[in-house]
């Protein structure tokens, strides 16, 4: 992927978050919002035991 303006990382708690304009709306990558938000060190096996 190539970075552009609308396609960079963010910084949230010293975490990168990925994300992508699509359609006029911000997209972020949902293992790395919870690996931010939960500081854990599986963010996926997170999401599948919150299923």
């Amino acid at each position: 992927m190539i970075e552009t303006e609308i396609n960079k990382m963010v910084v949230f708690r010293n975490k990168n978050i990925r994300r992508i304009l699509h359609q006029n709306e911000w997209w972020f990558v949902i293992v790395d919002v919870v690996a931010a938000l939960t500081d854990s060190v599986r963010p996926a096996g997170y999401i599948t035991d919150m299923r």
